[in-house]
């Protein structure tokens, strides 16, 4: 309310507005965003949750007073109907039933159910297809078809997408009387089974609109799948119609056949389930265990739920991926709730007091590790601690709702949470809808499902309260052997073989040794039929024609030579490849809330071998871009050392500030509005000579961050900052140093929380890091150009050949090279730090030029409304959060 409305989400890092096509655009990320104050309207609900019944009802009115819904637009119809229509009939839910119980919400007279007719009618023209599934975009104003609309090209859509609509369509329908709604998501529903592989009974995860056809074959119960099947089961909850639970039995039966391999849950094919069809999962399975409560079937989610635990201990957040063998894939974590809803459900069945010691540990951090001065941030890569500028509404609509319930004893609530239902954005429907304006003729279609053991075919939902003989070990024995499966299932690295060289001859010029600069090397080059070609962009390019060699067994040496260099690029891009490094903001007012995503550098301190990292003020130089000596030294001594890149190598520049005094060096890009939120990590490479002399750290900050640090020297002349492998906690920034009275606050409210809990006994992109390469027709690139070595994100490109010579790029023209397409990822050490490939999209509109410093608050505004901030989180963490 104070920093982002109107707007569509909170950036809690600059606390302002996300406002669509006024930033850089994040792909499909960006179809949530409607200008229709997405946040407020998907949190109406949770303000009854807290029991915040006052700020529900201006929630209401703003509302009511300041939504437009026909905007010129393109939104997703999923994230529109879960989200908004969802939010809409979550709050009439609650409103109405505030209004029977006569204190609150007199005047109220359904406003919001008009407002969530008036937008499942702007919906319903992406249902304009043969098949019903709908289009997966929607423009708000002009529909799918509409010359001005943008939209309905596609094809495809997930089964997720078009299958996740039935709770709020059919609620719509019984709400207001008008039956289409639900007819149409009935009708989806209906395609989607009929299009089922029968012979194993499961679904893909895409789908093509119009015919019917299968897209991507593969099926898990994590993206794109995954709301499918909670629908069809909370839909039988919620309409009482059989054949939901069939469908949802016939296809569970076909889960646990395939794809559950406990602890895990495994994406197969669906025409050959026996075949896993990848070897890593993704974090939005997290919310499984919870629908196989529901379902009753509870030891195999007690079993997955510990799994996800295991890794949640191990990096603090559950990675957007992770491998079988629990390494980070994706490192981003935006504040998804799945995991906090499993942890609440599997509480509500067993009573087991570990699961508030879950939650506790879920609320300790996204204390330590998210929460920001505006708010919480989303944690662009688990390994390091680093924030992105990001707030998904979904964070205050789900994950404060299960945290909050988690804890909550009955007479915390002023309604019973149990005559409602959640959907998958934890919106609650009231159960009576069941007996309301049925519509929809009931079929019996038993005779058309598959013949399942009688026990998967419960036709009531589990009581609770009877799934455990009165056993409180009984969920404890299911998680013991559980207990280490992550740490125990950490690989080794595996060391490489050295390079066995046969018994012939010895080759007169070995990869390892070659020099670009040297005038006999590249004689030696020219006889085996090597020769250099400089590129426009600086580049050196080796390019082998055999029958240019002085001889064939020239030819064959030249050819060897070629072979050496391909896997001498590969194995150097795996050695030299390092994760990303934190700056983190440790003085007055940011406290360590504020850390930047920097790149490392591939010589100088390694910060993953000091966990203490280096810590100290940070000083402007002079020259600012540091290619000559300091003319600043007493202010960059024992100091942290802010320059510009530029003009000479990234090597030299830490040489003249190492003798300047400085104790870190912190290179700010040069480019105007880069940002690690939209560019792959970069790394600093050396000069090509040795590098033992640089003994202090050294980061690469892009112009966004950087500008973060200029900004608060700006605001603050004393701005101290922590350089280190990953972010640090307050307490072990703290530690022996004064901590400001608010962070002692919040330590309180944490032990207070800590003896509450004694006394009780007791969520839901692609950057592969590589050091900087390009590959083309059979080259091996490297750039040289400033010493410079960025990621990128092909993954079949190769690092410079030789750290120690100039960088070169490979081909051969005459012959195929085996192995130059062989360059695979790095095989990281198995910790906390561990440097994996991670996956994002994205896009950036080429009208939207971001000013920063048009865009960011300046710093008085933002800590003139700190005190307001300060107390609204303490308020929170009184409410268990």
């Amino acid at each position: 309310q104070e920093h982002a409305y109107p707007a569509d989400e909170l950036m809690p890092l600059t606390c302002r507005g996300r406002v669509r096509g006024q930033e850089p655009s994040r792909g499909d990320v960006d179809d949530a965003l409607g200008k229709f104050s997405l946040t407020l309207i998907d949190t109406l609900d949770t303000l009854v949750v807290l029991n915040k019944t006052k700020e529900f009802e201006e929630a209401v009115k703003k509302v009511i007073k300041d939504v437009n819904l026909d905007n010129d637009i393109v939104v997703s119809v999923f994230e529109t109907n879960i989200r908004v229509l969802g939010g809409l009939l979550g709050g009439h839910s609650v409103a109405i039933m505030l209004k029977e119980k006569g204190e609150y919400m007199q005047w109220y007279n359904g406003e919001l159910l008009h407002m969530a007719k008036e937008l499942g009618y702007k919906l319903l023209p992406a249902f304009n297809t043969t098949s019903g599934l709908p289009y997966p975009r929607v423009n708000l104003k002009f529909g799918v078809r509409h010359p001005e609309a943008r939209t309905g090209t596609e094809t495809d859509t997930c089964t997720a997408c078009a299958g996740t609509l039935i709770l709020e369509f059919a609620a719509l329908s019984r709400f207001t009387g008008t039956s289409i709604f639900e007819e149409y998501a009935r009708k989806a529903l209906d395609f989607i089974w009929e299009k089922r592989q029968r012979s194993s009974n499961l679904v893909g995860v895409t789908i093509n609109i119009h015919t019917g056809d299968w897209v991507r074959k593969d099926s898990g119960v994590g993206a794109g799948i995954d709301s499918y099947y909670e629908y069809l089961l909370k839909a039988y909850v919620l309409l009482g119609d059989d054949s939901f639970l069939e469908r949802f039995n016939t296809h569970y039966d076909a889960i646990m056949r395939y794809i559950s391999q406990p602890p895990l849950l495994l994406d197969v094919h669906i025409h050959k389930p026996m075949l896993n069809a990848r070897t890593w999962m993704d974090s939005l399975l997290a919310f499984f265990p919870g629908l196989q409560v529901l379902k009753g079937d509870i030891r195999p989610a007690i079993e997955t739920h510990e799994m996800l635990y295991q890794v949640i201990k191990k990096h603090n957040f559950l990675p957007e991926a992770f491998t079988t063998d629990f390494r980070v894939h994706w490192a981003q974590h935006p504040l998804r709730p799945e995991f906090a809803e499993s942890t609440y459900f599997l509480y509500k069945a067993t009573g087991d007091p570990y699961y508030l010691e879950v939650g506790k540990t879920l609320i300790e951090n996204l204390n330590k590790y998210a929460r920001v001065p505006c708010g919480f941030a989303a944690m662009k890569d688990v390994r390091t601690g680093s924030h992105e500028d990001r707030m998904d509404s979904f964070f205050l609509a789900e994950m404060f709702k299960y945290l909050y319930l988690l804890f909550a004893d009955k007479e915390d609530m002023i309604f019973d949470i149990e005559d409602y239902i959640f959907t998958t954005e934890a919106h609650l429907l009231p159960l009576w809808l069941s007996t309301t304006n049925q519509t929809i003729s009931k079929k019996n279609t038993t005779t058309e499902y598959t013949e399942l053991d009688d026990s998967n075919f419960d036709w009531t939902c589990p009581n609770t309260q009877i799934l455990f003989p009165n056993d409180p070990m009984f969920a404890q024995s299911i998680r013991e052997p559980l207990k280490n499966v992550v740490d125990k299932s950490c690989p080794r690295g595996i060391s490489r073989a050295e390079e066995t060289l046969g018994s012939g001859p010895k080759p007169p010029l070995r990869a390892r040794d070659f020099m670009a600069s040297n005038p006999e090397h590249l004689e030696i080059l020219k006889k085996m039929g090597v020769s250099l070609i400089h590129l426009k962009d600086g580049r050196v390019q080796l390019v082998q024609h055999a029958v240019q060699a002085a001889s064939s067994l020239d030819a064959e040496d030249g050819l060897r030579f070629m072979q050496e260099m391909i896997e001498l690029s590969s194995q150097q891009q795996k050695e030299q490849q390092l994760p990303p490094r934190a700056v983190q903001i440790v003085s007055h007012p940011f406290f360590g809330r504020v850390v930047l995503t920097a790149g490392p550098a591939q010589f100088g301190m390694d910060l993953s071998k000091h966990k203490a990292g280096t810590r100290g003020f940070v000083a402007t130089i002079k020259p600012y871009n540091g290619c000559s000596e300091i003319t600043n030294p007493e202010a960059v001594k024992e100091k942290i050392a802010l320059m510009q890149r530029g003009q000479c190598m990234f090597a030299e520049k830490a040489r003249n500030i190492q003798k300047a005094g400085a104790i870190g060096g912190i290179v700010i890009d040069d480019n105007e509005g880069s940002s690690s939120d939209t560019a792959p990590l970069f790394q600093m490479a050396g000069d090509g000579k040795n590098t033992d002399d640089i003994t202090i750290p050294m980061l690469f900050l892009f112009n966004k961050e950087g500008n973060i640090i200029l900004d608060a020297i700006r605001e603050y002349e004393a701005v101290e900052v922590l350089l280190s492998d990953k972010a640090k906690d307050r307490a072990t920034i703290f530690k022996g140093k004064m901590i400001p009275n608010y962070i002692i606050d919040s330590n309180l409210e944490v032990e207070n929380m800590d003896q509450k809990l004694s006394e009780n006994d007791s969520h839901k992109q692609n950057s592969e890091e590589a050091t900087s390469a390009s590959q083309d027709a059979g080259a091996v690139s490297g750039e040289p150009e400033e010493g410079e070595s960025s990621d990128v994100t092909d993954p079949d490109s190769l690092a410079p050949a030789n750290a120690d010579s100039d960088s070169v790029s490979i081909s051969n023209q005459d012959s195929y090279v085996p192995g130059v397409d062989e360059a695979g990822a790095p095989e990281p050490a198995c910790t906390q730090g561990d440097h994996q490939p991670q996956e994002q999209k994205t896009e950036t509109e080429s009208n939207s030029k971001v000013n920063w410093d048009n865009k960011v608050q300046p710093m008085e505004s933002i800590l003139a409304d700190w005190n307001e901030d300060i107390e609204a989180f303490e308020m929170m963490e009184k409410d268990e959060l």
